[in-house]
């Protein structure tokens, strides 16, 4: 994809999440807002329509730069991520929820017969990946089974990832950010191109604790950078990159990724630029 049909999809990605986020905020004021609104880390009020905002700006601006190849599964996953992404925000927050949280707590969930809303979410992104796998297939047999399991395991894993990271005012947008910038060259860098664009526009709003992406913003946009990360050449840099988004994940049942950052420098300085002191 040419570098002008790039920008210019960046662009559209910005200018319709600028969009959602103006209609957001108008929602946010009327009493159908009230279930979207929150209080984050420092306790001030946010609204996590900025979630929504940003799944439908990434999702459509991802679809109209994505290669021809990519775009129904580009729709797919950034759709239903968002979808599924907007219930947990909302029936997670529910008291009955408060201690299904992470992978263990889901777990504890299902073994005392209930299913979580972030089990929902889970299989419903999952689901999402298996079919952006099936839909972007090229091979057939024992190949195209390792990179439907590739595709599968990136897609769902980085919307994890992307979510868990969504703890401080612009941590999940700004690594969406750099590695949608990464994604950028190649034939397939048109896929990121909106949902960077999109990103950028929202960060201001997330940056300022007005906003949060919550898991509607913070999975779509993953899922989508999951599935540029699945369009590198060759299966062992993608095999490299799935153990990368596993790893991550299970380190984070035993670690903060919050204290982590904190004790690194420049990891820290980056995490705090642009936010408002505590």
């Amino acid at each position: 994809m040419r570098a002008g049909r790039k920008v210019a999809a960046a662009l559209v990605g910005a200018a319709a999440a600028r969009a959602a986020l103006t209609a957001a905020t108008e929602l946010t004021a009327r009493p159908s807002g009230a279930a979207w609104r929150r209080m984050n880390y420092a306790k001030r009020p946010v609204t996590l329509l900025g979630g929504p905002a940003l799944a439908l700006s990434a999702t459509a601006s991802a679809v109209l730069g994505a290669p021809a190849g990519t775009r129904a599964a580009a729709a797919v996953v950034g759709t239903v991520s968002g979808l599924v992404g907007s219930y947990d925000d909302l029936a997670g927050a529910r008291p009955e929820q408060a201690r299904d949280k992470g992978l263990a707590g889901h777990l504890a969930a299902l073994r005392a017969g209930r299913v979580s809303a972030g089990a929902v979410k889970v299989a419903g992104i999952g689901a999402a990946a298996a079919v952006a796998a099936l839909l972007t297939r090229r091979e057939r047999g024992g190949r195209g089974l390792v990179d439907g399991v590739l595709t599968t395991g990136l897609v769902a894993g980085t919307a994890n990832l992307v979510n868990l990271l969504d703890l401080r005012p612009g941590r999940a947008a700004k690594v969406g950010a750099l590695t949608a910038a990464a994604g950028l060259p190649g034939p397939a860098g048109g896929l990121v191109a909106g949902p960077l664009g999109a990103t950028l526009a929202v960060l201001p709003d997330d940056l300022g604790e007005r906003i949060m992406l919550g898991d509607a913003g913070a999975n779509s946009l993953g899922a989508l950078l999951g599935l540029r990360l699945a369009s590198i050449p060759g299966r062992a840099p993608r095999a490299g990159l799935l153990a990368g988004v596993v790893a991550l994940t299970l380190a984070s049942e035993k670690v903060s990724f919050t204290q982590v950052i904190e004790a690194t420098p420049g990891l820290r300085e980056l995490d705090r630029l642009g936010r408002r002191s505590s």
